[in-house]
């Protein structure tokens, strides 16, 4: 079956309208996140399908902008009554947020929430040594781990102390400047006023207690942002009274839907230049879709290769000399949904 006979296959077993939004998690140069770029796409889908009681959500991602959840779940409810995510594997970081505005998140045993703690990169953050032109992330999770190892296990409370534990880290990371601090603190907040919108958002009201709890775990609990979360313990352990365990039949279609996306986008290879030059000096590869009966919208990137020969300097007893080294480089020349 293709990834539409399955999406067929899902909506009689739910008796709904269903939309995929998958982004491979390739590793190497091809791969997608969760992106701005999407609202326009799925607003099609929407249009397309019209005003429905329901509307399922089948979705797969390794995270990404974390402004888009809040933007995708206000809009997909304006076109439905009841509105579920339906998880086949991953749905991890800015993918988990959007499961939390959903009415019901639909997981099998293989499926995966994870924390929302991002981290953050901006143009005060260290300048990344081997790729000047970038910046290196600072992960929300390791900047408030300190402060709460500096509170909660040295004991340290007064004003006094905690400046001068701010001023050690400081002074021990020159090359993070406070204001790339600052937007830390700043997206942290944002986070949990964006996770609580989204809890919010449900058609069945939550208690602030419970929502409370479920944004502490996902932002400050868990400590990894690598720390990822089955079905039995987001339900039972977090709190998340909005998922649902799914039948084996239900569980089988996707698995099925998946497993065609992974093969669609070949998202187990490993990224090898050589390899893929082998192949031709130019190649395309599909790196999200979005789908619907109705619609197939799919991202692309077509890129060209080249072999070159550098010089790679290495040491020697009698000195640096360079050795040429033939090497495979590439640039993207086509990029955009289809």
């Amino acid at each position: 079956m293709n990834t539409q006979e399955i999406i067929k296959k899902i909506e009689q077993n739910r008796n709904s309208k269903v939309i995929t939004y998958v982004t491979s998690d390739r590793q190497g140069p091809v791969n997608a996140r969760v992106a701005m770029d999407i609202i326009p796409i799925i607003s099609q889908q929407l249009r397309k399908i019209g005003k429905t009681e329901k509307i399922d959500l089948v979705l797969y991602s390794s995270g990404g902008d974390t402004m888009v959840p809040w933007r995708l779940v206000s809009m997909v409810r304006e076109y439905c009554n009841h509105f579920s995510v339906i998880i086949p594997y991953k749905a991890h970081s800015a993918a988990t947020m959007i499961s939390l505005g959903a009415d019901e998140i639909v997981m099998s045993d293989m499926s995966e929430l994870s924390p929302i703690d991002p981290s953050t990169s901006n143009v005060f953050n260290p300048v990344d040594p081997k790729n000047p032109q970038n910046r290196i992330p600072i992960s929300v999770e390791d900047v408030m781990a300190y402060f709460d190892l500096a509170k909660n296990k040295f004991g340290i409370k007064n004003d006094a102390e905690l400046t001068e534990i701010f001023k050690k880290f400081v002074d021990a990371n020159p090359s993070i400047h406070p204001l790339a601090l600052g937007n830390i603190n700043r997206t942290h907040n944002l986070i949990k006023i964006l996770a609580k919108r989204l809890l919010k958002s449900h058609k069945e009201a939550i208690k602030e207690e419970e929502i409370e709890k479920v944004i502490e775990f996902l932002t400050e609990k868990l400590y990894s942002h690598q720390y990822f979360i089955g079905r039995k313990e987001a339900r039972e352990d977090l709190g998340i009274k909005t998922v649902v365990f799914a039948d084996k039949e239900l569980s089988d279609l996707m698995t099925d839907i998946y497993d065609e996306y992974e093969k669609e986008m070949n998202m187990k290879s490993v990224w090898n230049p050589e390899a893929e030059f082998a192949k031709g000096e130019n190649q395309s590869y599909k790196i999200a879709y979005v789908e619907s009966i109705e619609v197939s919208n799919k991202f692309e990137i077509n890129m060209a290769f080249k072999k070159i020969e550098q010089n790679v300097p290495q040491q020697t007893p009698q000195g640096p000399i360079n050795i040429p080294q033939q090497q495979i480089v590439w640039r993207v020349i086509k990029q955009g949904w289809n």
